[in-house]
């Protein structure tokens, strides 16, 4: 009878060893690793910025999470929480690809109409400057504001560089801040004009 009581104790024993040993979830950790490398490679760092650091910061939980689970007695671990967040979160990188894609392409189509802007500004200053005063006094402010607009027009030539190599948030930082520019331009001549008519 004690053989069978120690027999059947041993089998439980066993039964709770194989069930509460859980193993960690290095497939799922990598496959979400993975993941986040491939969203860096689509710049989802850049262009969807909070989302991506927001499941950066998920998965940093999770390996914390996993150690802490590491450090507990083998037949206590419980990776199941951990697995089920690991899914959710490399699904959500997945679809934050797609969101990032369609986040370029929208920056791309800004910074194309404001280039179109700048490139139309350029030429208003162009023409404004051939109309401006040539006194003494404005020679030098003239000279400056044609230096501007050879700034322009190399801008414009860097920022479709920026464009054809895929860079679009750093070429609506530019095209953003030239067309400022342009614009202040603009200003500065249309009141140096309107001054010599009065």
């Amino acid at each position: 009878m004690k053989k069978i009581v120690l027999q059947i104790f041993t089998v439980a024993l066993m039964a709770v060893l194989v069930i509460g040993c859980a193993k960690a979830p290095k497939a799922e950790l990598a496959a979400a690793n993975a993941a986040i490398d491939s969203a860096k490679v689509y710049e989802a760092n850049r262009y969807l910025a909070p989302e991506f650091n927001a499941l950066q910061d998920s998965l940093n939980a999770i390996n914390v999470a996993v150690e802490d689970q590491k450090s507990k007695m083998f037949f206590s671990r419980d990776y199941k929480a951990i697995n089920e967040k690991l899914v959710v979160i490399t699904s959500e990188i997945g679809a934050l690809k797609a969101k990032t894609e369609e986040r370029k392409a929208q920056v791309r189509t800004e910074v194309q109409d404001t280039l179109n802007l700048l490139n139309a500004l350029i030429l208003e200053d162009k023409a404004l400057l051939a109309k401006a005063p040539k006194g003494k006094e404005g020679k030098a402010a003239l000279e400056a504001i044609q230096n501007d607009i050879t700034v322009l027009d190399a801008s414009v030539t860097e920022i479709n560089t920026l464009i054809t190599n895929g860079d679009y948030l750093t070429a609506q930082d530019k095209t953003t801040a030239a067309k400022v520019k342009a614009e202040a331009i603009k200003e500065e001549l249309s009141v140096a004009i309107g001054k010599r008519r009065r």
